[in-house]
């Protein structure tokens, strides 16, 4: 019986990546990042809100209106509540305009 919940559990983690997250998408000026890295607004890269912070260095898929852009996460969000991200300009206009200021996207982890 041990086994069988460690194979639950393993598998558990495996698919755990895939599912796919429901928040606000924001975005902002990066600098230097949380992750310990330095970049800027041409760069892909997102903040994470504390509720999802601790990944740096992987990416995440982010969609929006049929639309997807990548991101890689580099910074941590304390203004993000639940699942919601801050991207950099870069990111931001691949999937709308930076008029929008504020969107509901869904993403997963790459």
């Amino acid at each position: 019986m041990l086994s069988l919940v460690k194979i639950i559990v393993a598998a558990g983690m495996l698919v755990a990546p895939a599912l796919a997250h429901s928040g606000d998408m924001t975005y902002y000026t990066p600098g230097l990042g949380a992750c310990g890295q330095t970049n800027n607004e041409n760069d892909a890269v997102v903040a994470m809100s504390p509720a999802q912070y601790g990944h740096c260095g992987k990416s995440i898929n982010i969609h929006y209106n049929g639309k997807s852009a990548s991101a890689k996460i580099v910074d941590k969000c304390p203004g993000c509540t639940g699942d919601g991200i801050d991207v950099s300009p870069a990111v931001f206009k691949k999937l709308v305009d930076l008029s929008a200021g504020r969107v509901s996207v869904t993403w997963d982890y790459a």
